[in-house]
């Protein structure tokens, strides 16, 4: 029987997206569903006193977690996944800005609805956002971001990782979070990050 994955994520964060190539690899080594759904540092954001840099970084990132949300919503999860790994690729190891061009790129690369940019850029869909953020979220609380995974109905945030394990190393690592997802008494690990975004 598969091991259901949901896979909460924000298309602007560098370490959601090599953990969510993390378990691309998981797929092909263990027996899982990977579904993916929207959060956002926008919303988790909002209204918090942040410094300029931060802030300004949040209000760009309202545009790619609405068009991601919508590419859901009109074309299905497996579309979304699509437009994850476009927009993602273009924006972490591609280096492009996170802002309408680049959006609207990935949106034509994976065949959305071009019009998504449009409504993209109102508040159109923000109670929307705000339930898909709050789905996977609430089970792990506001002192964390992205990712959240949740496995077999557990969620944690994270792992964070940087680079993304390969092959049976990714399904080893998998083998252990699942285990200390399954054990409800379970809330914290870490370690000082000593390494920033690796892509590879």
């Amino acid at each position: 029987m598969k091991t259901e994955v949901d896979f909460w994520f924000d298309p602007t964060c560098p370490f959601a997206w090599i953990t969510s190539r993390w378990m691309h690899e998981v797929e092909q080594v263990r027996d899982i569903r990977l579904t993916f759904h929207v959060m956002s540092l926008a919303v988790l954001n909002d209204g918090r006193d942040l410094p300029e840099g931060y802030r300004a970084a949040m209000d760009r990132a309202w545009l790619p977690a609405r068009a991601a949300l919508l590419v859901e919503q009109r074309h299905g999860s497996e579309k979304l996944r699509e437009f994850y790994t476009a927009v993602g690729t273009r924006i972490h190891p591609g280096g492009e800005p996170v802002g309408p061009e680049t959006v609207a790129a990935a949106l034509a690369e994976v065949g959305a609805d071009a019009d998504i940019l449009d409504v993209a850029k109102t508040d159109a869909i923000d109670d929307d956002l705000r339930r898909s953020h709050n789905e996977g979220m609430e089970p792990v609380g506001d002192e964390v971001g992205t990712p959240v995974i949740r496995v077999n109905g557990m969620s944690l945030f994270g792992p964070v990782v940087s680079p993304a394990p390969k092959g049976e190393e990714a399904g080893e690592l998998f083998d252990g979070f699942v285990k200390v997802t399954s054990y409800p008494g379970f809330f914290e690990l870490k370690r000082s990050r000593t390494v920033g975004p690796v892509f590879s």
